[in-house]
């Protein structure tokens, strides 16, 4: 071998030992990860609203009605029996009452508001004045139509006593002697499982001419109730009136609470009663501070024409201040009345 051939071949030995070195330096491409790719961030979790809670003294105030669009149905569809409306205290009427009347000339949704208005619930309250002034009453009287029967105050020098007993009955002889010797007729809205338990009682007033109405067999706030519930309530009172004095029952009605609205003061018209509220009450479920010093003031210091007086017969003081304001309010120049004697 000449020595061009040695020196070719040297050459070539040393290029192919280059490209091995290179190979083994050089890193292969990265195996495929044979774990899962990496998930991407799970979505947040959508929190869902949670119920709101009636408070049993505070309702918050109404959400403004919206107009409907001009595709929407003039009448909405009937009210689910499921369905309820938390009822208003007193103190937050103001609120029902605000609400914004619609334009008159969108008559769709004129006609779906004053729907919805129908069962919006209300409380009866009024506005006390001067001694011997009626008082001012809540501003839906003003819109009470002739087919929604509904007394709140008479006329005249007469007054018209109404015990409330939708909870304790007090002293039943008490009470019943009481006006016995003072012969003063009252008037009694009684809850029908009082008239269950004391039949007896229920008898004895009817057959000393007080008067007995229709005060629900529950008890219950009606705004909570379907209409055939509070039908049935009313149907199944006067079947128990029937049966315990073989009368029928007077047609008036009180509403449980003094909590209604203007959808069930309708219903209850055309079931034949009359609607009875009050122009003055006391807070007399609770014990009161004076004794029967309290209830006595309560009712001269309030005392008007045509005053229908509403009181609970399980307050004590009640029972107790009795004697004394039935001859005050005669000394005072009024008489004692039955509602069937308001026209």
């Amino acid at each position: 071998m000449t020595l061009k051939s040695v020196t070719v071949c040297l050459s070539l030995i040393a290029i192919s030992m280059a490209l091995i070195a290179c190979t083994e330096t050089t890193p292969s491409a990265p195996p495929q990860a044979s774990a899962p790719p990496p998930q991407s961030a799970p979505p947040a979790p959508v929190a869902s609203a949670p119920a709101i809670q009636p408070s049993p003294s505070i309702a918050p105030a109404p959400a403004p009605a919206e107009k409907p669009p001009a595709t929407a149905e003039a009448n909405p569809p009937a009210e689910s029996a499921a369905a309820v409306t938390t009822p208003a205290p007193a103190s937050a009427v103001s609120a029902v009452y605000g609400e914004k009347k619609p334009a008159a000339a969108d008559k769709p949704a004129k006609q779906a508001a004053s729907v919805q208005g129908d069962r919006t619930a209300l409380s009866w309250y009024y506005m006390k004045k001067k001694k011997g002034e009626v008082p001012n009453f809540p501003p839906e009287t003003k819109k009470y139509t002739e087919d929604q029967k509904a007394l709140w105050v008479g006329k005249g020098k007469k007054v018209y006593i109404t015990f409330d007993t939708g909870g304790p009955m007090g002293d039943t002889d008490l009470l019943l002697k009481t006006l016995k010797d003072n012969d003063a007729k009252v008037n009694f809205f009684i809850a029908g499982y009082n008239m269950k338990k004391y039949p007896d009682f229920i008898r004895q007033l009817v057959d000393d001419g007080h008067l007995v109405a229709n005060h629900t067999m529950t008890h219950t706030d009606m705004n909570l109730q379907t209409d055939d519930q509070v039908k049935q309530e009313i149907n199944d009172f006067a079947k128990l009136f029937k049966e315990t004095t073989g009368k029928d029952v007077p047609p008036y009605f009180r509403f449980p609470y003094g909590r209604y609205n203007m959808h069930l003061l309708s219903l209850v018209s055309d079931m034949g009663y009359t609607s009875v509220f009050w122009s003055t009450a006391m807070v007399d479920w609770l014990p009161r501070k004076n004794g029967p010093e309290d209830p006595l003031n309560d009712i001269l210091n309030n005392l008007h024409d045509g005053n229908i007086i509403l009181m609970h017969q399980g307050s004590p003081e009640n029972i107790e201040a009795l004697d004394r304001i039935i001859k005050e309010v005669r000394k005072a120049g009024y008489e004692f009345g039955l509602l069937d004697d308001i026209s």
